[in-house]
């Protein structure tokens, strides 16, 4: 068995997808295979750069300091120094640009082809018969026949999570029935699961593809492969994550970082609009128990520097658990903003765990939003939550989603005065607008107005029912909200393309939780010319 992971996806932590299915076939008595093929990617990239032209000469001096910059960021000391950090990635980041080629811009997070699109199956297919477009057609030339040695007619799973690794994803699969005739095909992960599960799935890869899977994979993949399934628990859980195999000393990040989930799906799973509800994915978790030895057994074998907890919100039980001490070392994840943050003395004790940093979908500082959304926060709760972790040390990372069918531009400027009010308790802030998911059930309910004719779209365009379009919620964000200077300053400290994945190491390594007195306060209000 081989077990595949394409670029592009960040390239700072191994993917725990494929280490759950190497972990489940493994112990079923299956020789495995692993390759993050996102991260040699990424290196395949920055080892093959050219010069940049005289002309271009921050494109040359980030060639140059390419490797020292590498180094760097697998270096905990720069990331204490943000202007250190943020020239090592911005510098590394345009160097792999620019040996992305002509017809594809491609980034340490990001690949964007300016003729095809990973939405529309017909690109996707033209990639298995024109490889040589991908920016990665040398590498995996020289990979696959590597990995694919001895395989015979065995199984080759391939790992699709994000849209960022659908192109490439399918020049592998293409050099892979190439390379291999016989080797059957499977494909799985999060981005195949949301087209699968789409009412507008006609199976575009038949022929090419030999199974497809939609959610967890282990289970399908030991009766594929003829073994029992003893090993994997309700809901396809598999018990393990195996990363031998992996490059782990090679990842963008100080330290190996491993990534972990206690659940599927979402213990709340009540949202509107929400992509989890709309595909149906179903809400499984481990008991605390299973955690605490599963975590026990991973930090004792691989000695991680962090651990990030992948689940959509960390089940109540499993916080509660790690109240008492566990896991003891450094970790961050989504938390649901409720009555447990708002108790001081249990923020303390999360603290006390590792807890570096939690991720909060606030989404809104409208109540009336929040409400209509049945998201289940309330914003007295919030504000004592935020309170509550900044004096615990705990770093924050709020998400705010703008533009949605609820909200109204007084709403937006609700959100702006609470985040306001409450910024020196925020450590980062994620700003997003709003995507309808193209098969949410609330889609139904506003005049729709598709994007484009792609057959694997996630999400579609619709008329605002109150005239708040995209064009508004834009120019509103980048007129005002990221004006004001407190908010100004919280965003400014974002990492740049790592985002919330590299946010905890900059919390580890630097002073993130201490506030200067002389921070920035206060928010002008444009509309009436007041400042609160």
């Amino acid at each position: 068995m081989l077990l595949l992971y394409p670029p592009v996806a960040k390239p700072c932590e191994p993917p725990a997808g494929i280490a759950s299915l190497a972990g489940v076939v493994r112990r079923a008595g299956v020789v495995c295979r692993v390759a993050d093929l996102g991260l040699e990617g990424m290196v395949h990239l920055l080892d093959g750069a050219g010069v940049p032209p005289a002309g271009d000469r921050w494109g040359r001096r980030a060639w140059k300091n390419r490797e020292a910059n590498l180094r760097a960021l697998r270096e905990p000391g720069t990331y204490g120094n943000v202007s250190r950090y943020r020239k090592a990635v911005l510098e590394l980041n345009r160097v792999v640009e620019s040996a992305g080629g002509g017809g594809v811009r491609v980034g340490l997070a990001n690949y964007q082809d300016h003729e095809l699109t990973p939405t529309r199956s017909a690109d996707l297919l033209r990639m298995v018969v024109e490889p040589e477009r991908s920016p990665f057609f040398a590498l995996l030339r020289r990979r696959l026949p590597e990995l694919l040695n001895d395989q015979g007619d065995g199984w080759v799973g391939v790992s699709l999570n994000y849209l960022s690794q659908a192109l490439s994803g399918f020049t592998l699969i293409g050099l892979v029935r190439r390379l291999a005739p016989a080797t059957r095909v499977i494909v799985g992960g999060g981005l195949m699961t949301s087209w699968m599960r789409s009412p507008r799935w006609a199976e575009p890869f038949a022929g090419l593809i030999d199974h497809c899977v939609a959610g967890p994979g282990e289970a399908p993949l030991l009766a594929l492969l003829g073994r029992s399934d003893g090993a994997v628990g309700e809901g396809g859980r598999s018990g393990g994550l195996d990363f031998d195999g992996l490059m782990l000393d090679d990842y963008v990040a100080p330290g190996f970082i491993v990534p972990y989930s206690c659940s599927s799906g979402c213990y709340w799973n009540r949202c509107s609009f929400c992509p989890e509800r709309a595909e149906g994915n179903r809400f499984v978790m481990k008991s605390p128990a299973e955690v605490h030895a599963e975590l026990t057994g991973l930090t004792q074998r691989y000695r991680p520097g962090l651990l990030h907890l992948l689940d959509n919100g960390v089940p109540p039980a499993v916080l509660d658990s790690f109240t008492a001490g566990y896991p003891g070392v450094p970790w961050y994840g989504f938390a649901r903003i409720d009555k447990r943050l708002a108790d001081a003395d249990f923020c303390r004790r999360l603290k006390a765990s590792g807890c570096v940093m939690l991720k909060l979908g606030l989404e809104s500082g409208s109540q009336r939003v929040l409400d209509t959304l049945d998201k289940g926060i309330d914003l007295d709760t919030a504000a004592q939550a935020l309170a509550n972790l900044r004096r615990a040390g705990i770093a924050t990372y709020v998400y705010l989603l703008f533009g949605t069918p609820a909200e109204t531009e007084e709403d937006a400027r609700r959100t702006m005065s609470f985040v306001g009010d409450h910024h020196r308790a925020i450590t980062f802030l994620n700003l997003a607008i709003f995507n309808m998911p193209i098969d949410s059930p609330e889609a139904a309910t506003v005049e729709t107005m598709p994007f484009s004719d792609d057959d694997l779209a996630l999400y579609t365009d619709f008329r605002h029912p109150q005239g708040w379009d995209r064009r508004q919620v834009r120019r509103f964000l980048d007129r005002e909200f990221k004006r004001q200077p407190p908010l100004a300053a919280i965003l400014r400290r974002d990492p740049p393309l790592f985002t919330s994945n590299h946010a905890p190491l900059l919390v580890m390594n630097g002073r993130w939780m201490e506030r200067d007195s002389r921070e920035p306060g206060g928010i002008t209000n444009r509309k009436s010319g007041t400042g609160r």
